[in-house]
């Protein structure tokens, strides 16, 4: 119904933001809600998706990335939620390469994907992945404003996501000891040590 939102953040959670067009409001929920900063313009890539306990809105920074999220959630046993944790990641490429080249292990490493769910996402997207493994889908290089709570944020972002609180305490020291970054960041870099197993 939606293709996008274009207007004003007017405010950023764990796992979702919200935009204000034309005077209203819209919660949207996004793999990368600290991607997005308040008071800025934006335009947000709008998937709605319909169920039976309610209609939410699933927001993306690019076309590709909607495009993604709905591939992921039209495999059996992936629901929006497993689609955003794996998004939350920001690495498509390396995503779409283990898909391409069936790395179960790889994508069980998300959380809420066992082993027969990834190996359903291989035999679902195999060979539909090519544009995703041929594109950087993210800029690195983002600017990266200095946020006081940024760790903060980041660490309820990762539990939002689905990590449990003892693998986010695991993490918690290691993103102590960098430079101040802002939460984005955070969340990438504690996305990176969450992945390692």
């Amino acid at each position: 119904m939606y293709e996008y939102f274009e207007g004003i953040i007017t405010a950023v959670n764990p796992a979702y933001v919200v935009i204000e067009v034309a005077g209203i409001g819209y919660r949207i929920l996004t793999p990368t809600p600290y991607a997005y900063h308040e008071g800025d313009k934006a335009r947000i890539y709008i998937e709605q998706v319909v169920r039976e306990n309610g209609i939410a809105l699933y927001g993306f920074k690019s076309q590709q990335d909607k495009g993604l999220f709905n591939k992921l959630n039209e495999v059996s046993g992936i629901g929006p939620k497993s689609a955003l944790a794996i998004m939350a990641a920001e690495d498509n490429g390396a995503l779409a390469s283990a898909i391409e080249s069936g790395e179960v292990t790889y994508l069980t490493r998300f959380p809420g994907i066992g082993k027969k769910t990834a190996s359903q996402i291989v035999l679902d997207l195999r060979g539909k992945m090519g544009n995703y493994v041929a594109e950087n889908l993210f800029s690195e290089d983002e600017p990266k404003p200095d946020l006081s709570p940024a760790l903060e944020d980041a660490l309820l972002a990762l539990g939002a996501l689905g990590y449990s609180q003892r693998e986010v305490d695991r993490i918690k020291p290691k993103l102590e000891k960098l430079p101040e970054m802002s939460a984005d960041e955070y969340i990438k870099r504690g996305l990176g040590l969450l992945l390692k197993k």
